[in-house]
């Protein structure tokens, strides 16, 4: 005879994505030092994700005073060529200042922390979270601030292998190519447009694909080379052409949403079905209007998609061959890669601090839930990050 047993398998039930480790007894708060010392930590960890972050002017998070944000930027003043006459006090001048608002939004993400492993896991395990959440926040915080930059209009594009120029993005090939020659062009723009370098040296942030190619050139100067190499930037990797190298992996990549075909061809009409579906991506892309696609070779601009359907609506009306290749005008010729490499002078651009309350560090402990945790099994970790540029 076999003996039958009953299993609940309720018991396993679970929710909330808990870290099995115990970060205090119940009732035992953080001291006041404990949570500074978190505190600091949170912000240690997402400094060295900072780098579009380190070379903006520092503005802090306005308090009590709502989610507007006012940057300043300082016009620089005509020369003073009218000769002065003696003993006559001439009117003087006055500052021209034009301000930029943005508005602070709110990012943020916690772990949560259960009551099953030993008292004794505490600190590590807060520690090691305190550490993922921090990289974290400073990776978002750096894209944020990255995709404001990035969207600036003042553009300059490497040309073709064989000297063609180039001047849209939708023209780059596989053959353009940063160069030393681009780099002196770009620092030359600068000084012509009167930039002020940041220390001594204009900063570029480059992507590790393409600083291979500089470090290879003639006049190419590694950190460690440097006059005093203990004053360099997070990332830094030389100098080339007056211009400090800062590399980065979170640097901008315009890539390729869409890359479909049309279904059927059209003649004179704005409208059009793919040829498959587009993905998540790419129905993002799609969705919004003003968007660019680049069909069979020529551009055209979006007015609205109907993801059921997958037909795409233009703001005019074309004549398109059937199987044409539909790209989206975020990436490049045949839809290749394009890297931005961002050349940058002093006073550029504004992001707010995360000191004071930019960043800040939130630990909730075990029972602090209240009914929503009778049997105290959870607490939570996390941080909140407020931030414009």
């Amino acid at each position: 005879m076999k003996e039958s047993i009953l299993f609940d398998l309720r018991l396993f039930d679970g929710d909330l994505n808990p870290q099995t480790t115990l970060l205090n007894t119940p009732g035992n708060d953080l001291s006041p030092e404990m949570k500074v010392y978190y505190e600091d930590r949170l912000i240690d960890y997402a400094g060295p994700n900072l780098v579009y972050d380190q070379f903006g002017d520092k503005y802090p998070i306005p308090s009590h005073g709502g989610k507007t944000i006012e940057f300043r930027k300082y016009s620089p003043l005509d020369k003073a060529l009218t000769t002065l006459t003696e003993g006559v006090t001439p009117d003087g001048n006055k500052l021209d200042v034009t301000t930029i608002e943005a508005t602070v939004a709110q990012y943020g993400d916690y772990i949560t922390i259960s009551d099953v492993l030993d008292l004794t896991a505490i600190d590590r395990n807060l520690e090691q979270a305190t550490k993922l959440l921090g990289s974290q926040a400073g990776r978002t915080l750096d894209t944020v601030t990255r995709e404001v930059v990035t969207a600036g209009t003042n553009v300059m594009y490497a040309p073709q292998a064989d000297g063609t120029e180039v001047l849209t993005r939708s023209a780059v090939d596989s053959t353009c190519l940063l160069t030393r020659e681009l780099v002196f062009q770009a620092a030359a723009k600068l000084r012509e447009m009167n930039a002020v370098p940041i220390d001594d040296a204009f900063v570029a942030i480059v992507h590790p694909n393409v600083a291979t190619d500089l470090m290879l050139s003639e006049g190419w100067l590694e950190t460690q080379k440097y006059a005093n190499p203990e004053n360099i930037y997070k990332g830094e990797i030389g100098m080339l052409g007056g211009v400090r190298f800062v590399q980065s992996t979170e640097a901008k990549i315009f890539g390729t949403a869409v890359r479909n075909t049309v279904s059927a061809a059209t003649t004179s009409q704005a409208t059009f079905v793919l040829g498959a579906d587009p993905g998540k991506a790419g129905a993002e892309y799609l969705s919004k209007a003003g968007n660019k696609l680049n069909i069979g070779g020529a551009e055209h601009e979006i007015a609205a998609y109907d993801p059921e359907s997958k037909t795409v609506t233009l703001s005019a009306a074309a004549t398109l061959t059937q199987g044409a290749a539909v790209l989206s005008a975020d990436a490049g010729k045949d839809g290749v890669s394009v890297y931005c490499t961002m050349f940058i002078a002093a006073n550029a651009y504004g992001v707010t601090d995360v000191t004071g309350g930019g960043l800040q560090h939130i630990v909730k402990q075990l029972g602090s839930a209240g009914t929503a945790d009778p049997l105290n099994q959870r607490a939570t970790t996390g941080y909140t990050l407020a931030a414009a540029a």
